[in-house]
């Protein structure tokens, strides 16, 4: 790493930046005449942190008022690759921070490995730049209530790249069982929401043995490490295959979890709490390498439960205990209580959110406690015991080992 780039911290971030960009935090040249003066068709400037599979397609989430002039990748040759695929003058850096630093930028989109998204988008927000970040929303717990926080002390936009929550505002039927779950009138919940197969867990399996390979010329595998461990080069812990190692992800089930079951967390309400219990049927996992499970069982403290069953090991999870909640589960005048409430909200999305400065759907919170599921579910197969949370203090109870992996150590001299 450059010994001359100052340690990246929230708090000293700002000082070692130049002083536009502080300026740039306090006042964003869109919005210096307010958000309600701001032509629907003005042209935001965006940057692209991330430039390997899943870049060019989170750069689309950004809207198409948004013109790239800067893209950042480890990889200096992929980064030039991508940057040619855009109109203009584009910037190619190796390091995000000399990126988040422009004063002009206005939005950010973020698709590296899950180990960057919260350093990025927390430096980004407190750079003033609004944030589109790819799924998972972060490699562990503790970095989501980070990039939470970092969204309410800057007064940022953030959005999680994954629009399934969209289409479920959007169905009466998860309409209805929204409503009756926000309400607070269903006491106990006796649901069973299953989620079987669709979650790549062969596919996104680490190796458990590999040898030692030259890193490639124009890749920086010290910054592409970052805040994980700087493990020896292997062409497996690169690309998309890097799902299969805890250092940067958590296999296929973070890989996939947060598209299934965002919308689910919407339609029962569970964008502001998280499962108190959750119990895993899996063989004992690797300590480095993502592996073989079976399924997660989570259970809210209302009895809402969610299953994520993998069909790729195992025995499946008895599929004749799914259930629906329904206007049924409710007394008459409670049933009539619903049906006089109006639906939510249509939610706004990331360039509408930008534009007006209305919280967008996919909110740092929402997309944090959906995050809160996998890392859950991860953290149970890992250590094959039952697993009690308690989703206030956003703590596991009772189980100082499983503990640790809410809140884990980041490589020097990075830290949240």
């Amino acid at each position: 790493m450059d010994s001359s780039i100052p340690r990246p911290t929230r708090r000293r971030f700002l000082q070692t930046s130049a002083a536009g960009v502080a300026a740039a935090t306090l006042v964003p040249r869109r919005v210096v005449a307010g958000a309600a003066e701001v032509p629907p068709s003005e042209t935001l400037l965006g940057a692209l942190v991330g430039c390997g599979g899943r870049g060019p397609g989170t750069v689309r989430g950004l809207g198409p008022d948004v013109r790239i002039v800067a893209c950042c990748d480890a990889d200096r040759g992929r980064a030039g690759r991508v940057a040619q695929r855009y109109m203009g003058d584009v910037q190619v850096e190796t390091d995000f921070r000399r990126v988040i630093e422009r004063p002009d930028i206005d939005v950010v989109a973020i698709a590296t490995h899950p180990g960057w998204h919260a350093l990025v988008s927390i430096a980004a927000m407190e750079a003033g730049k609004d944030v589109l970040c790819e799924k998972p929303m972060t490699r562990f717990i503790a970095e989501g209530r980070a990039v939470v926080e970092a969204e309410r002390r800057y007064g940022r936009i953030f959005q999680i790249g994954t629009y399934g929550r969209f289409g479920a505002s959007r169905d009466p039927r998860r309409v209805l069982v929204h409503k009756i779950m926000a309400s607070g009138l269903l006491k106990e919940c006796k649901a069973v929401h299953i989620k079987r197969g669709g979650l790549k867990v062969a596919q996104w399996s680490g190796q458990v043995r590999y040898d030692v390979e030259p890193v490639p010329q124009g890749l920086d595998w010290d910054m592409y490490c970052g805040p994980a461990p700087l493990r020896p080069y292997h062409r497996h812990r690169f690309g998309g295959t890097h799902r299969g190692y805890w250092d940067y992800e958590g296999g296929g089930l973070a890989d996939m979890a947060q598209h299934h079951f965002d919308p689910v967390n919407w339609t029962y309400a569970k964008d502001h709490t998280s499962p108190v219990r959750v119990e895993a049927f899996a063989p004992p996992a690797h300590p480095e390498a993502c592996g073989m499970w079976g399924w997660v069982e989570m259970q809210f403290a209302d009895g809402l439960t969610f299953v994520m069953d993998s069909g790729e090991w195992g025995p499946p999870y008895d599929r004749r205990s799914a259930r629906e909640v329904s206007l049924s589960d409710l007394g008459e005048e409670d049933q009539k209580k619903i049906q006089e409430m109006p639906d939510p909200e249509p939610l706004v999305s990331f360039s509408e959110a930008v534009k007006t400065r209305r919280q967008p759907g996919g909110h740092a919170e929402a997309a944090h406690r959906t995050a809160t599921l996998l890392h859950l579910a991860n953290i149970a197969i890992r250590t094959g015991r039952v697993i009690r949370y308690d989703p206030v203090k956003e703590e596991i109870v009772g189980d100082e080992e499983a503990n640790r992996l809410v809140c884990q150590p980041l490589r020097a001299p990075w830290r949240l």
